[in-house]
């Protein structure tokens, strides 16, 4: 079934965009629909992010995340599988760009909008530097094959998963290969903070401003934009003064700059994630 569904997928990136992400919005309508259980988790989160919210402009907002998580899963027919030609015509990187010459050690804040492999495959594509990102491996072998080989397809790019360690990642760091770094999803609370998401305690692993200062790097945040075009590939200038020496007071600034980066394009950030699942001690799960 697994491999019916990617063949399905890989196919689809042959149609003209316009009609690929017109079938995405369909099963993204189609998905809100169905699946009630994530559906009710992109509800929680947006009622607890943007309290101020009517409950029409929030099914209104659930509903364009279902299409856009859906678009752009389709989307991987063609980033993975479509000619490099397509590829680096749909994916423009725009933005301080200078930021990414040069050899100096480099952690990529990429935060997880619906568009993150569009992005890597952007980098990896059209910036002549080695890339590392940390990996998290599927539970289902297929997928997980057809992940990797995806986001290993342009440049040399390189994907640790989470169970190897930091050695290598800091001295390819230290080499001047950037790090890909998503640190905004609750991966459990071993090795978290509880620091403020939209005024909300959220376990958030500290890693950018470990790897940051393990590599003696700049961040740089890479914002990634669905477009009728494709994607817009954004990168922002370095944070200054980052990291300072208070691994805490790191954290939640990160939290605080991504609620901006948010508030410019809610529609696609990656609300389908239960960012909420752990909580501090005598808290309730919300989902």
């Amino acid at each position: 079934m697994t491999r019916m569904v990617l063949g399905l997928t890989r196919m689809l990136g042959l149609l003209p965009l316009a009609w690929l992400r017109a079938l995405g919005a369909l099963l993204g309508l189609v998905l809100y629909a169905l699946v009630g259980s994530r559906r009710r988790v992109v509800w929680t989160n947006l009622r607890l992010c943007f309290p101020s919210l009517s409950r029409s402009a929030t099914r209104a907002r659930a509903v364009r995340v279902f299409v856009c998580v859906a678009q752009s899963w389709l989307d991987r027919g063609w980033l993975w599988h479509g000619s490099p030609q397509v590829t680096r015509q749909r994916l423009r990187i725009i933005g301080a760009v200078d930021a990414l010459a040069g050899d100096a050690p480099t952690v990529l804040f990429a935060p997880h909008f619906v568009g993150m492999d569009a992005a890597w495959t952007a980098l990896t594509q059209q910036v002549p530097r080695t890339f590392t990102t940390i990996y998290t491996n599927q539970a289902n072998q297929v997928s997980d094959a057809w992940i990797l080989q995806g986001r290993k397809r342009f440049g040399n790019a390189r994907l640790f998963g989470r169970i190897d360690g930091v050695k290598a990642i800091v001295a390819g760091l230290k080499r001047g290969e950037p790090l890909y770094l998503l640190p905004d999803m609750n991966f459990g609370p071993e090795d978290s903070l509880f620091v403020p998401f939209y005024g909300v305690p959220a376990a958030t692993v500290p890693s950018l401003s470990r790897f940051a200062r393990l590599g003696r790097a700049k961040v740089v945040p890479v914002l990634s934009r669905l477009t009728p075009e494709g994607y817009e590939i954004e990168v922002l200038p370095a944070w200054p003064d980052f990291p300072s020496a208070d691994l805490t007071a790191d954290t939640a600034r990160m939290n605080l700059l991504l609620q901006d980066y948010i508030d410019a394009n809610p529609n696609q950030y990656y609300w389908v994630h239960k960012r909420f699942k752990d909580r501090p001690p005598g808290q309730t799960p919300p989902y």
